[in-house]
Parts: C-alpha cells; sequence; structure tokens
C-alpha cells in the first residue's frame, strides 16, 4: 500500500497487489499508487524479468544520471540499449489501466497474473510466478543482505 504524503510527510510507493492483464494487456493499477504517480509513467524492462513503472519526472531524473556515463564504456551502451529501448511512455484509462507494450510482456514472461509492487522510488510488475520464485528465494537470505548492505542498524 502507498503511504501518502500528508499521512506520513513522505512520499514513498509501497506494497504488494495481484492483477490480472486483460485480453487487450490492460493492467489495472491500484489507485493508491495512482495518485503518486501522476497520469504519465513511463515503462520499461526491469532487471531480474519484471517492468520498472515510473513517474515521468522521475523517469527524466535517471536518464539524466545516465547520461553522465561516458558512452565511450561498453558497459554503459549495453545497460543504455537493454534499459531505454523498452522503454515507452504510457497513460492511464478512466479505470486506472496501462496498456504493456507485447515486447515488455514477453520480457517479464507474464501470462496473466501480475505482481505489482512498490519499491519506494518505482512501481514493478512482475508475472505472478516470477515473483513467487524471486520472493522465495530471497527470503531466507534477508538477515545476510541486510547485514551485507547495512552498516549500521536501521531496521
Amino acid at each position: 500500500m502507498v503511504q501518502s504524503g500528508e499521512k506520513w510527510g513522505i512520499v514513498m510507493l509501497m506494497g504488494e497487489y495481484l492483477h490480472n492483464l486483460d485480453e487487450k494487456k490492460r493492467l489495472i493499477i491500484p489507485s493508491k499508487f495512482r495518485s503518486e504517480l501522476g497520469e504519465r509513467l513511463v515503462i520499461t524492462r526491469g532487471l531480474e524479468n519484471c517492468l520498472f513503472l515510473y513517474a515521468e519526472d522521475d523517469f527524466k531524473k535517471i536518464v539524466d544520471q545516465l547520461k553522465t556515463i561516458p558512452f565511450t564504456k561498453k558497459e554503459a551502451r549495453e545497460f543504455m540499449r537493454f534499459f531505454l529501448s523498452g522503454a515507452t511512455v504510457v497513460e492511464f484509462d478512466k479505470q486506472g489501466r496501462i496498456t504493456i507494450p507485447t515486447t515488455l510482456i514477453t520480457y517479464a514472461n507474464i501470462n496473466k497474473e501480475c505482481v505489482i509492487i512498490g519499491t519506494g522510488d518505482r512501481l514493478e510488475v512482475w508475472s505472478s510466478n516470477c515473483w513467487n520464485d524471486v520472493y522465495q528465494s530471497t527470503k531466507d537470505n534477508m538477515s545476510e543482505i541486510a547485514e551485507k548492505l547495512f552498516d549500521t542498524c536501521i531496521i
């Protein structure tokens, strides 16, 4: 669930929702997420075979950061190709749905059931099966992951 700025003093996308992709490749985005994201979004290939969904202004900030990486570095070129070639601007319809391009559906192995999760500054859209696999493989390692990432206790 998204905690709104009015209630908590922060703007953050968080929570987990299960939705289905319809026959026209449309996906309902929960209303709490829609109010935080605005009307125009960018959807693109994410990491680990999910899709990343950003508010348009947040995506522009990422592109600005990518522009600072020298294109002479092969890994930079490869990442930019991967990340930006799949990027598409989408808008919500009256029912709060977005249409996901076929290339992105194929990339994320989405058949019908999707899991939409908030990760702070973006949404991730996963096929239900892929999300369950990632979740199961990660949940038992959270202590080790937290230890590697954080020098001091923040949790």
